[in-house]
């Protein structure tokens, strides 16, 4: 056994790593399994978790527009975007060093995750966990920047991101819970500016979740047939053939609410433009994929953040027009 971790972690890379990223040009070797526990080679983790800070900064901003108190008004606050970067890849390394920690004997036995730090014995476990709470801290110090309502409410997230790891134990449906966690910079970027919430921030976090759902479905059907040995449920084993009708719903929900969203912050037409081109995208997902290529499903989750763009461009759009 011993052998077998040692040979695993030798090459000091996860098996789908990948190649000729940053981190492996620019950090010591003994710094790698660090960066792979937060996957910092991985970056579109914690674009899928900025996308709706900036997506509700952006919309506050442009719904403030007549309101003078509002330095940046109809822009979203730029200070306020550099912090939901710090903290989106901040809290996206905790969140997937915690998930780890819980996770390692189920990596053990799927091979697209058996090669991960932890189950390859590159990290001990109180390695990891001093690594997660040093994330941590980043991420409560970014937090501690905002007005006390958002501090409360950005509290509250950590419920869900404890529950998370767990869900796919339990339920058909994990990647909910994962929407419910990666969705909630939704409230966020409505809370920073306002100090409250209100029907605006909640229909874009409700589109975000059936959004997040939609593409960690197809993210999930690259381990179906190992998650199916060890036990793991999943929206990919659970949907099946019908992947693509259900992304169909999803991704049709996730636009109306979101439009919803746009309309209850009283957004100009031209804002409605990203939703537009992002529809189009999601059309283009639906259509392509292959719920038995593993390759493409990891291309086609990976394409979400050009989601992510479109959306946010038409808003600035709108307040370019505002």
């Amino acid at each position: 056994m011993q052998d077998t971790i040692q040979s695993r972690g030798s090459q000091g890379r996860v098996a789908d790593a990948p190649s000729g990223h940053w981190v492996y040009r620019a950090l010591p070797r003994r710094h790698w399994p660090y960066a792979q526990l937060a996957r910092w080679d991985r970056p579109i983790g914690w674009w899928l978790l900025l996308w709706p800070c900036w997506w509700s900064a952006a919309m506050a901003g442009l719904a403030g527009a007549g309101n003078t108190a509002l330095t940046f008004a109809p822009f979203p606050d730029p200070w306020h975007l550099a912090l939901f970067l710090i903290g989106a890849v901040a809290m996206r390394g905790a969140g997937c060093t915690y998930n780890d920690l819980v996770d390692q004997k189920i990596d053990d036995q799927v091979a697209r995750t058996r090669s991960r730090p932890l189950p390859s014995g590159q990290v001990s476990r109180r390695q990891a966990w001093i690594f997660l709470v040093s994330q941590a801290l980043v991420g409560f110090l970014v937090l501690i920047q905002f007005n006390l309502f958002a501090i409360g409410f950005g509290i509250l997230s950590l419920l869900v991101v404890a529950v998370y790891p767990f869900m796919k134990r339990i339920t058909d449906w994990p990647q909910l819970t994962l929407g419910l966690a990666f969705s909630w910079g939704a409230w966020m970027g409505w809370a920073a500016i306002y100090g409250s919430v209100s029907l605006a921030p909640a229909l874009l976090y409700l589109g975000s979740i059936l959004w997040v759902i939609g593409y960690d479905t197809i993210y999930a059907h690259q381990d179906k047939e190992d998650d199916a040995l060890v036990g793991v449920r999943s929206t990919a084993r659970l949907f099946g053939e019908n992947t693509k009708p259900w992304l169909f719903g999803l991704y049709s929900g996730s636009l109306l609410l979101i439009g919803g969203a746009f309309w209850a912050a009283g957004l100009p037409l031209l804002a409605f433009v990203g939703l537009v081109a992002a529809a189009g995208h999601m059309l283009w997902q639906i259509r392509t994929l292959d719920i038995d290529d593993a390759d493409q499903c990891l291309k086609l989750f990976k394409a979400n953040t050009v989601v992510g763009w479109l959306i946010f461009a038409g808003i600035l759009a709108g307040a370019l027009a505002a």
